[in-house]
């Protein structure tokens, strides 16, 4: 699994950050999240999942690669 934080859409909620605090990192200029990895380490995916769930304003993109345990290949998906 890959994560990435749309910057255009990220509000700094900082949700995501207190979900995954190991995957998300957050500006101390505006407060805005970035990923600290693109590739999404098995034992973070499910917290990723629910940070990408909670994000209030659906700035965080999950994209499945092949061979990940939940398969959808070069699929994007904005998780709600």
């Amino acid at each position: 699994m890959k994560v990435r934080v749309d910057a255009d859409r990220c509000q700094g909620h900082t949700l995501c950050a207190m979900i995954a605090p190991d995957m998300f990192e957050l500006s101390e200029v505006d407060g805005s999240s970035s990923a600290i990895a693109e590739v999404v380490p098995t034992d973070q995916e499910a917290r990723v999942r629910e940070a990408a769930q909670s994000c209030p304003e659906q700035a965080i993109i999950l994209e499945e690669v092949a061979g990940d345990s939940a398969p959808q290949p070069d699929r994007e998906q904005t998780m709600q």
